[in-house]
């Protein structure tokens, strides 16, 4: 059903609103990491009865900092970021997922987006029509999607895979390659699980391979402790390996993988700090392989 014209305005105004919030508080995250670290020199100094350092006693602001942590309790004290905004519900709620693709997709690419669906718990697989990235972006909006995964293709292989966290981003941008589909697997393949699986994050050590980790492990929902599968991530070398198993226990020590599929490898190539709607968003990261320093640079590890 078409929104009321009012309406429709009205959400317009609401989510460009909230972007701006949104943007507000993230300007201010440099002023408040300052404030944070004069915090934290206060609050050592009191705890170990030690004089504090000359210059944060002597600073103007030394007094509504002391109110400031006298204030504080476990969770106010820590430092908080834009991320915290975008991901502030994870693990409350679960993420409801819409997986669609670009225009006009070939039928291997349709399978493919059926086992990205299949992949992921909470996720429905929509048709993309003649549906532009906006239109896309603010239906989803509507019907309460906390995220949008669109597979792209050239030439009936899939190569693009974007993520788009809503309702204020970010958006990340990753090539595929080597995609490998359940009926193409060597050996055949194990049944599909609808089980909430394990996800393993290897190798992200950085803040930005920190922050694809996070974005990655979102669309996820919260496992049962004893379930059986398993979702890989694997980073080697900022090409990220993906993998899908279930496991059985063979003895006290010893399991057994079953690969279920699909497979593919990774890359990412941009980050941007809004929803894939917004052109004008700013960019987190953006990939730069021809540089003289590329080959020496790992940026998720």
């Amino acid at each position: 059903p078409t929104m009321a014209p009012s309406s429709q305005a009205a959400t317009s105004r609401r989510q460009t609103r909230l972007r701006r919030e949104y943007l507000y508080r993230k300007s201010l995250e440099g002023r408040d990491k300052a404030a944070y670290e004069k915090k934290r020199i206060i609050r050592e100094a009191l705890a170990a009865g030690r004089p504090l350092p000359t210059e944060v006693r002597a600073s103007h602001e030394y007094d509504a900092l002391r109110s400031e942590v006298d204030a504080e309790d476990h969770k106010t004290q820590e430092l908080t970021s834009h991320v915290d905004d975008e991901y502030g519900d994870a693990g409350l709620a679960e993420p409801v997922v819409c997986v669609t693709t670009s225009r006009d997709p070939s039928s291997r690419l349709k399978q493919f987006a059926k086992e990205v669906k299949l992949l992921l718990p909470n996720s429905t697989r929509i048709n993309r029509g003649n549906n532009r990235v906006d239109e896309l972006v603010s239906s989803c909006r509507e019907s309460d999607f906390t995220d949008i995964v669109m597979v792209q293709e050239t030439r009936g292989e899939p190569d693009g895979l974007v993520v788009c966290h809503l309702p204020l981003g970010p958006t990340a941008f990753f090539s595929l390659s080597g995609a490998v589909l359940r009926h193409d697997l060597p050996g055949g393949t194990s049944p599909m699980s609808e089980a909430y699986p394990h996800v393993i994050l290897n190798n992200f050590h950085s803040d930005l391979g920190r922050r694809v980790g996070n974005i990655l492990k979102c669309l996820f929902p919260v496992p049962k402790p004893d379930t059986r599968r398993l979702v890989t991530f694997s980073n080697d070398d900022d090409f990220i390996s993906f993998r899908h198993h279930m496991y059985t226990k063979t003895g006290p020590d010893n399991v057994t993988l079953h690969e279920v599929g699909p497979r593919f490898e990774m890359r990412l190539f941009q980050i941007r700090t809004g929803t894939l709607d917004q052109k004008d968003a700013e960019c987190e990261y953006v990939l730069r392989p021809y540089q003289n320093t590329a080959t020496k640079r790992q940026a998720l590890a």
